[in-house]
């Protein structure tokens, strides 16, 4: 799931790619945000850009709001292969309304409100992607929500239930609880009836996560947070979700029940500062955890591993789940928690919330400053 970003114009550091049709006219400036070398914070530009007709099936969307993801943090280090090297435009999910179509695009109509999905590309006021990859906004949903959406809700819907297989009556352990996954993982654990929710988080995002749903919130800066639900459930639980990596996944794995299901998604555990740190790096691979299918014999647990960014071409898979999404949206049953919005030109302060682990729920970028004096969204 990739976007094309538009051919450079005024950027002196175009992003790669092929040059997309211009169908005869010159287009009308956008400003997009560049990845421009990794590093800091400062690696990350505003630049120019110029828009392109949309391709045979593509639809053009104009932005309105982009989801920051845990992702674009560890791209910005160097430490997310599922892009290429700078420059590069990034960004995984936008909202906006569709202003052109391709050819053979029958589905979607221009002013259509939409959901977009891409590897990268996304951090634009003007993306052209695929059809297949844009979902219809539901009703009554902000772009800000939209934007905050596809890569937190889905990933936590594949991990809970796909591979979880979440039941009533069961626990589950969330890390990074209050973050976009982890809000959206506990609101879908309270579709199920009497889920008990483990939630780590820093002691003072608790009295959210208690009023989120969490049962049991745990401060993994001062308690060893595997000894606290011993206390509480010396069996263990039944489903970890692990975005850390290292040594926690063997943690993880140690405090399943029998039948327990760890998913591993994310390696956090690689990020320590503004830049790639060497030593959190080795570290973290040296404490990976490892083991046999022999060994998962005996223990009767299962491991699994998800990427999203893998699921290119699952595109009916990915849908399916999107129109799930849509549907408990609909009910009232989840709603998109949004930290914070910033503009463009402050990408640099919604990264340093997000890195600084300072936020509760989704931070969100958007093309030019919000009109309330204040960046939070009250949800």
């Amino acid at each position: 799931m990739s976007a094309e970003p538009a051919p450079a114009s005024a950027a002196p550091e175009p992003a790669p790619g092929p040059e997309p049709p211009t169908g005869g006219k010159e287009a009308a400036e956008h400003r997009a945000l560049v990845l421009t070398g990794y590093g800091g914070y400062d690696k990350l530009k505003v630049q120019a850009r110029r828009a392109a007709d949309p391709r045979p099936g593509e639809v053009s969307v104009s932005v309105r709001a982009c989801g920051l993801n845990f992702a674009d943090v560890m791209a910005r280090q160097g430490l997310y292969d599922r892009l290429p090297p700078p420059p590069i435009c990034p960004g995984m999910e936008c909202a906006g309304t569709v202003r052109a179509l391709g050819d053979g695009v029958r589905d979607r109509q221009v002013g259509d409100k939409v959901m977009v999905l891409a590897r990268s590309g996304l951090w634009q006021e003007v993306v052209n992607v695929p059809a297949s990859h844009t979902f219809p906004m539901p009703e009554g949903m902000s772009f800000e929500e939209a934007a905050a959406l596809l890569v937190n809700y889905i990933t936590a819907y594949m991990v809970l239930f796909d591979f979880g297989n979440l039941r009533p009556n069961q626990s589950v352990l969330i890390h990074m609880a209050a973050g976009g996954v982890g809000t959206a993982a506990i609101q879908l654990c309270k579709t199920v009836e009497n889920v008990t929710i483990f939630g780590t988080a820093s002691a003072s995002k608790h009295n959210f996560l208690k009023e989120s749903g969490v049962a049991h919130p745990i401060d993994y800066r001062t308690m060893d947070y595997a000894e606290e639900i011993r206390k509480i459930s010396p069996k263990g639980v039944d489903i970890v979700l692990d975005p850390l990596g290292g040594s926690d996944t063997s943690k993880a794995f140690n405090l399943l029940k029998p039948m327990g299901k760890l998913i591993t998604y994310g390696a956090a555990n690689l990020v320590t500062g503004q830049k790639r740190n060497l030593m959190a790096m080795a570290k973290t691979w040296w404490n990976q955890f490892s083991i046999t299918a022999l060994q998962l014999l005996s223990q009767n647990k299962a491991v699994c591993g998800y990427h999203l960014g893998y699921m290119d071409e699952e595109v009916e898979l990915v849908g399916s789940v999107v129109a799930k999404l849509v549907d408990l949206y609909s009910q009232g049953k989840i709603k998109p928690k949004i930290d914070s919005v910033w503009p463009f030109d402050q990408v640099a302060e919604a990264m340093r919330q997000m890195q600084e682990k300072k936020n509760v729920g989704k931070v969100i970028l958007v093309p030019e400053a919000p009109k309330e004096e204040s960046k939070k969204a009250e949800n």
